[in-house]
């Protein structure tokens, strides 16, 4: 029989090999498992008696539920969990389940009457109550600046619209889960519950682009309010996953416009109010406004979005800009990569930022003027940087920058065609690749081969967006 010492020193033999020797993490096959059965169920009807049973038999209900959420945001339809769709199903987004283009509630749900009425019916902690007011009552206008609706706060009787914030299973089937993960919810137009649009309130809400913007996940939420489907333009207020774009400058998308006009009619106002349209990547005439390389990534910028490509992979997906850099101005005009500093440089009118992977440096934005270049120029159309120097492109003429030495060099600006043999078009982005100068000219793109000293290639713009 073991003494009470020796089973002492067994149980404490046994705690220090339990802390040599942690429980293994989770495989990584199962953790990604557990993440697309989630997603699925939650937003695309996968049955949750199905996901195990499916799953031995070829997996079929799984894929094709699968295939329908890679259509909607756009992806390659595989039916398989590839990088891509994993990370879209890791995105802080809204707990509605989604549709397809811009959509109105299934059984076209909407309220008979134009003005409508709404409450707050408690507040975050994080946010002041002023703030908070001011938030939602912008949110509303995004949607009466462009219908016939109408939207009245009340304080005491039940509203049309009652807004909340909760925490985690709030007693309408659709519990929250916590930080960073579903947002908020609302319900299409009815009785009870009807329109009501909750609010998780264990994230920070702020009125800034730090955390989440309580003014537009507001102004999504209150679009299912109003009978709004999700849409599956990434630049619609109604796709569901968030994304940080300036509410000082906020406009509707056509896309929106569009959806919310097809259930209430069209803008009182004689002017008929219309909003941007996403960049369509194989739209025969389109043109980017900068293009750089960042680590090994080509970046195309367009309006307030730019489009990211893989070089090995060949994936390409647009973003907002903002959603990397959120203090940045929509219309970079022209940008380049200095691959000695690890850092891009982006440029808007005379002013430039210095971003370092995805932080812009301290001290920027500047005036163009520290390159040395005279106060005619206000505006660059594009940038490259090549062998130490950089080349600053403006209508019909171009600079040479010395990296090294950290000025403009003499003899400059010279002609475009002169030197570039074949580019006589105004450029409107450029980027350096092997032995290539490629340049953008609208829909056009010239690869001038920087041995043979001429053009060598002429194609579409859009090819580099993966357009047949």
């Amino acid at each position: 029989m073991l003494s009470l010492k020796m089973l002492t020193l067994l149980l404490l033999l046994h705690m220090q090999l339990s802390m040599a020797f942690p429980v293994p993490a989770e495989p990584p096959e199962e953790k990604n498992t557990k993440i697309v059965q989630n997603y699925l169920e939650k937003f695309y009807q996968l049955p949750r008696t199905q996901f195990k049973s499916e799953r031995k038999n070829s997996a079929s209900v799984v894929v094709e539920k699968l295939k329908v959420m890679q259509l909607f945001f756009g992806l390659n339809a595989t039916g398989k969990p590839d990088a891509e769709t994993l990370e879209i199903m890791q995105k802080p987004r809204c707990g509605v389940p989604d549709g397809g283009g811009f959509m109105v509630t299934p059984g076209n749900p909407k309220w008979k009457h134009m003005n409508v009425t709404y409450r707050i019916r408690n507040y975050p902690s994080d946010l002041a109550k002023a703030e908070v007011e001011k938030a939602i009552k912008k949110a509303f206008k995004v949607w009466s600046r462009v219908s016939p609706l109408s939207f009245t706060k009340i304080s005491e009787r039940k509203a049309d619209i009652e807004i909340s914030f909760l925490v985690r299973d709030h007693g309408d089937n659709s519990p929250f889960d916590g930080p960073n993960g579903i947002l908020a919810h609302a319900f299409q137009p009815g009785p009870g519950i009807g329109g009501d649009a909750h609010f998780d309130a264990e994230e920070k809400w702020t009125n800034t682009y730090e955390n989440y913007n309580l003014f537009l996940v507001a102004a999504h939420e209150f679009g299912h309010s109003l009978g709004l489907a999700h849409s599956s333009d990434p630049g619609a207020l109604m796709y569901p996953t968030y994304a940080y774009r300036d509410p000082n400058t906020y406009l509707l998308s056509q896309d929106d416009i569009n959806g919310i006009q097809a259930i209430y009619g069209s803008s009182s106002d004689p002017i008929q109010p219309t909003g941007p349209s996403t960049p369509i990547a194989c739209d025969p005439r389109l043109a980017f406004d900068a293009i750089t390389t960042l680590r090994g990534e080509i970046f195309f910028f367009k309006d307030k979005y730019f489009w990211r490509r893989h070089p090995q992979l060949r994936i390409v997906r647009l973003n907002f800009i903002s959603l990397f850099w959120p203090s940045l101005s929509n219309g970079i005009q022209a940008a380049y990569e200095d691959y000695d500093r690890d850092m891009i440089f982006l440029f808007k009118g005379r002013r430039y930022w210095a971003v370092s992977g995805y932080t812009i440096q301290q001290g920027y934005p500047r005036d163009i003027s520290n390159y040395g270049f005279p106060r005619s120029v206000q505006a660059i159309d594009a940038a490259v940087s090549y062998s130490g120097k950089t080349y600053f492109f403006v209508n019909d003429q171009f600079w040479r920058y010395d990296n090294q030495r950290q000025f403009m060099e003499p003899g400059y600006p010279k002609s475009i065609a002169s030197t570039f043999q074949g580019i006589q078009s105004r450029v409107d982005a450029v980027f350096h690749q092997d032995h290539f100068f490629l340049f953008f000219s609208g829909p056009i793109y010239y690869a001038f081969n920087l041995n043979a000293r001429r053009v060598t290639r002429i194609d579409r713009s859009n090819k580099w967006l993966n357009c047949r």
